[in-house]
């Protein structure tokens, strides 16, 4: 063979060495015989002496003793000398919450067969049950427009609220509550996001407060006390821990408790005076136990040696003297309970600390665990909820909205926009659901729970846009008729609580994954801390194959475009798990080389870390889409769906990838970047018009696949209840439209050509005049025009907006009246000089 053969088969053997991740000894081996055959059959020398020097060198490297202590310690000792110090705020962050598919994401060669066997529960009955009957009831309730003007729920909603233990979702049974699964607690919101105030009023308390903390941290007393008291509505809580100067920067806490003695029900008891001021806290204002973070300090040592005590978390009852709470917020867009608490020298004992004295300075700790999992729930149910709702009005109007004689649903601008709304709605839906399914196994996925609150409140923003866009006119003015605006105006309260999303996509997503879902970085990281060359050595190893191996995958899965990479599935969607192994391989390579060539400043660089962060989470959604899709039972009529949004997730993935590559400032490491992860370029297509089309044609018309979109939406015909109102329920009306579109478009067809041939008299310009002129004419039959009469009466309906008598404006209306009245006099007294 020619020496150019035998470099490449050399090439080959050491690529499909390092591509199947194989060990140094394994490795060694393999060359080994290698080089014996290369000097056999006649390699060239050169050929045969680099075989042979490999071999030596993994032969070497394979003996863990003299690895160790030759390689491995003078790395060591230098790693010891650079590692960054890092903060325990930094630390509690990254050891909170587990990892789960994730850490798969982040290997770089995802075990695909893991997610497929992630358990599909359905809902207990008995929380069925709930979301069929209690849920349904108080969706019934609500006006979002009567409580927009009212400025709260209504009395009676807000008891029904209590007497059904809404706020109780996540504490036990046994303490009273709900004790639902975190399925079951996404299905419940994204049902009430029907009406935002109430998904805010009721999620807040599911979500970060005073519940979770008792439940995990609190004293047995505390729980006794407290948890029956919240489960059953007698304390409302809240939880105070964004101020003025600690917003998105929670651990910059000013608010401070001072140990010091005081008086307590006649007592003299240790405790703290504390100092505060606190806003944008829901439920303040009527909140009855208040959840409240603040630094903790003891100047006197009355505790211990410690002055800085640290983050500290403590449950005020509403009476404590000192405490001003009851003003409110306005929130944009809806108005639920949010304001302001300001503290004064208010003192409490010690034991008003969950769980008690000895959790003092563990508050950082309890806040980070449990935002990793309420992250994953309340907010991404918005998005979801939202979505879906929003597809369930908005393709059935673009389906019976008509101009230039045709449904809007068939204009390709308006098919664009219904389509992403589409789209995004499966994925928020499909990565809620998986995700919460997670968290009933037992795995609280901080990284995720990122990934979901940026992205699927991101989704909720541009579906909100879509919506209008769709809608036009319609949406535009504000009424009982428009259920649209309520969700347009209230998208930024989601965007910006629980971790403004700017942050949670260029710092906390992938800052926190690059460290705890990496294989290899922790572990060095804590092994050199602990001064354990051992198991430094192991983990430092370890993370060379693991780079080798994925510029050996990143390289192979793109120049073949994943062509021949084992996947675990067969039919339509195999080739997306082809593509997500190779955007695995690239994504991880891209992550060691980011953290290898800039080092501890990547922290710094907020928009390299956004773009990984963005890559991960295309990945993270386009994983949940196809397990969702195969949970769901592989529904082929759903595939269009399926097909959009993997392919909108591609597209994206690829723009973050390639400008990631663009931006790296190491530029020779960007071109090797380059050459191993987009050779050809972008490949991803964004999805085409004529699916596009296809998928429209799904939501817009009452489908299998509508119906399992928009699964647990509200659609009953009740509306409003508490408030005694008339109103139908808008997604009502849409589905007994869409139960009849198809036999009113063979009459809107018949009535057009008969306008073509010239059967009508212009001066029949509205639709009712050609239905009623068609049915005399014989083009109709009167079956036919009564059905077409009713069906536009239902249409008319949903095409209207409201209109208000001037007086509804108050002083507004009264200047105007005066103006008018003047004028009006003016003129009459003009028209009298003139006669």
């Amino acid at each position: 063979m020619t020496t150019t053969i035998w470099s490449l088969l050399l090439v080959g053997v050491l690529v499909a060495l390092t591509y199947k991740r194989s060990s140094l000894k394994v490795a060694a081996g393999a060359m080994a015989a290698f080089t014996v055959a290369a000097f056999v059959f006649g390699a060239s020398t050169a050929v045969s002496v680099i075989a042979l020097i490999v071999a030596a060198a993994l032969g070497v490297l394979s003996l863990d003793g003299f690895r160790t202590n030759t390689v491995t310690k003078p790395i060591f000792n230098f790693y010891k000398k650079i590692l960054p110090q890092m903060s325990e705020t930094e630390r509690t962050a990254l050891e909170a919450g587990t990892v789960w598919w994730d850490g798969e994401l982040f290997s770089g060669k995802p075990n695909w067969q893991m997610l497929l066997n992630h358990p599909n529960p359905t809902i207990p009955q008995r929380e069925q049950d709930f979301l069929d009957n209690q849920v349904k009831t108080l969706c019934s309730m609500v006006d979002e427009w009567e409580i927009s003007q009212n400025g709260d729920l209504a009395k009676e909603i807000w008891e029904y609220i209590k007497k059904e233990r809404f706020f109780s979702m996540i504490i036990p049974e046994s303490y009273g509550g709900l004790g639902f699964s975190a399925q079951t607690q996404s299905a419940v919101l994204q049902a009430l996001t029907v009406s935002g105030a109430t998904f805010s009023t009721v999620g807040v308390p599911n979500s970060l407060g005073p519940g979770e903390l008792l439940l995990k941290y609190g004293t047995q007393e505390q729980k006794d006390h407290y948890l029956p008291r919240l489960a059953d509505g007698r304390e409302i809580p809240c939880f105070g821990l964004t101020g003025p100067r600690a917003g998105s920067d929670a651990t910059s806490l000013p608010d401070v408790g001072v140990v010091c003695k005081g008086t307590w029900e006649g007592k003299e008891v240790l405790g703290l005076k504390l100092n505060f001021e606190k806003r944008y806290i829901t439920l303040a204002p009527v909140a009855t136990v208040v959840g409240l973070a603040f630094r903790m300090f003891d100047p006197e040592n009355l505790l211990g040696d410690k002055k800085d005590v640290g983050i500290t978390v403590a449950l005020l009852p509403r009476h404590l003297e000192g405490m001003d709470i009851g003003n409110r917020h306005k929130p944009i867009g809806s108005p639920f309970m949010n304001g302001p608490i300001f503290g004064k020298d208010v003192f409490i004992p010690l034991d008003f600390i969950i769980g008690g004295a000895e959790m003092a300075g563990q508050g950082w700790r309890m806040l980070v665990e449990c935002l990793s999992v309420g992250r994953c729930i309340t907010l991404p149910s918005s998005g979801a909820g939202g979505g879906k709702y929003s597809i369930a009005a908005t393709g059935a109007y673009a389906r019976i909205r008509r101009q230039f004689n045709v449904p809007i649903a068939k204009l390709e601008g308006v098919q664009e926009r219904v389509a992403r709304i589409a789209g995004n709605t499966y994925t928020a839906g499909a990565a809620a659901r998986v995700t919460a399914i997670a968290i009933d196994e037992g795995h609280k996925p901080s990284v995720p729970s990122a990934i979901l609150k940026y992205n699927l409140t991101e989704i909720a923003r541009a579906v909100a846009n879509d919506t209008m866009d769709v809608h036009g006119g319609k949406a535009i003015i504000r009424g009982p008729k428009n259920y649209v605006e309520s969700g347009y105006s209230s998208v930024p309260v989601a965007i910006t609580v629980e971790g403004a999303n700017i942050l949670t996509r260029s710092m906390i997503t992938f800052g926190q994954g690059a460290i705890r879902c990496h294989p290899f970085v922790l572990p060095e990281m804590e092994t050199a801390k602990a001064n354990d060359l051992k198991g430094f050595d192991k983990a430092l190893f370890g993370h060379f194959g693991f780079i080798f191996s994925n510029m050996s995958r990143a390289m192979v899965l793109n120049l073949t475009n994943a062509a021949f990479t084992g996947v675990p599935v067969s039919g339509p969607t195999k080739s997306y798990y082809k593509q997500l192994n190779k955007y695995a391989a690239s994504f991880a390579i891209c992550v060691d080389i980011a953290m290898s060539t800039l080092g501890g400043e990547l922290k710094f660089r907020e928009l390299i870390s956004a773009r990984l962060a963005d890559m991960v989470s295309k990945m993270y959604l386009a994983s949940m889409v196809l397990k969702h899709w195969a949970d769901q039972g592989s529904n082929k009529e759903d595939l269009p769906l399926v097909q959009y949004s993997i392919e909108k997730l591609f597209y994206e993935f690829e723009e973050a990838h390639d400008g990631f590559l663009k931006n790296l400032p190491a530029r020779p490491a960007a071109w090797l970047l380059r050459a191993l992860t987009m050779p050809f370029g972008r490949r991803a297509q964004a999805p085409s018009d004529k699916l596009v089309a296809k998928v429209v044609d799904l939501v817009s018309y009452h489908t299998d696949t509508r119906e399992r979109l928009i699964q647990g939406v509200y659609r009953d015909e009740t509306y409003g209840t508490a408030y005694n109102n008339k109103m139908r329920n808008p997604l009502a009306v849409y589905d007994s439209l869409l139960d009849r579109v198809e036999k009113a478009e063979g009459i809107y067809k018949k009535i057009g050509e008969a306008l073509k041939a010239g059967k009508y008299d212009e001066a029949a310009l509205s639709i009712e005049g050609r239905i009623k002129d068609g049915v005399s004419m014989g083009v109709l039959t009167a079956e036919e025009g009564e059905f077409m009469l009713d069906f536009e009466k239902d249409v008319l309906e949903m095409v209207h907006v409201d209109h208000f008598p001037l007086e509804h404006f108050g002083p507004v209306a009264e200047n105007h009246d005066k103006d008018v009245a003047k004028k009006t006099s003016s003129k009459k007294k003009s028209d009298e000089a003139s006669a």
